[in-house]
């Protein structure tokens, strides 16, 4: 809605400190963000010319509004005038950003070095848990991953990784609509800095 981009430029006109364009430091100032354990790959994410809908792999050092908006429009709610073809395609979009932020090399494949780093992240600040530990999870998560999406495999089969069809059959059923937001965008949050 016009009000909802109203606020989104309010709130980079903040981010931004009233510039054209947002920088990754630019983002070093979101409490919200501070202690996300995967908050680097969500700063990337923002950056990364998949999500901006541009057609090159890579990483752009600057968005400006317009950008800022195609990355917000991946966590916007579902609308309830929404068909069933709309709703499949929402719900692939979110999707895609997300399978972009483990995807870190940019080669359309979700690798188990790649998945250990993530799970590594997200699990690193619980001091009672190994780094051997999580690595365990996340070889598990694979080869869960793996079965899901290949089913049984032969001893001298080796999974690839996870491919974006794949990511979609793992995510299927899983309300993605509803828990992918983002509470960075309070504008209250940032004022208690200065």
């Amino acid at each position: 809605t016009s009000e909802q981009i109203e606020h989104l430029h309010r709130r980079f006109k903040q981010l931004s400190q009233d510039q054209l364009t947002i920088r990754k430091e630019n983002f070093d100032s979101i409490p919200d963000l501070e202690f996300n354990p995967i908050r680097g790959k969500i700063v990337h994410a923002f950056f990364d010319k998949r999500n901006l809908r541009q057609e090159s792999d890579g990483l752009v050092d600057e968005i400006n509004f317009e950008d800022f908006l195609t990355i917000m429009s991946y966590f916007r709610p579902i609308e309830m005038n929404m068909d069933e073809e709309q709703l499949d395609h929402f719900r692939k979009e979110k999707l895609k950003f997300l399978f972009h932020m483990y995807d870190s090399d940019h080669d359309g494949k979700i690798t188990l070095q790649e998945y250990r780093n993530v799970v590594e992240e997200l699990l690193s600040g619980n001091p009672h848990l190994e780094k051997e530990s999580a690595r365990s999870i996340a070889d598990g998560a694979m080869m869960e991953a793996a079965s899901i999406c290949v089913g049984q495999m032969g001893p001298d089969q080796v999974y690839e990784g996870i491919t974006f069809e794949d990511f979609l059959k793992m995510w299927q059923g899983i309300d993605i609509e509803t828990k992918m937001h983002v509470r960075f965008l309070n504008m209250e949050t940032i004022a208690h800095c200065y």
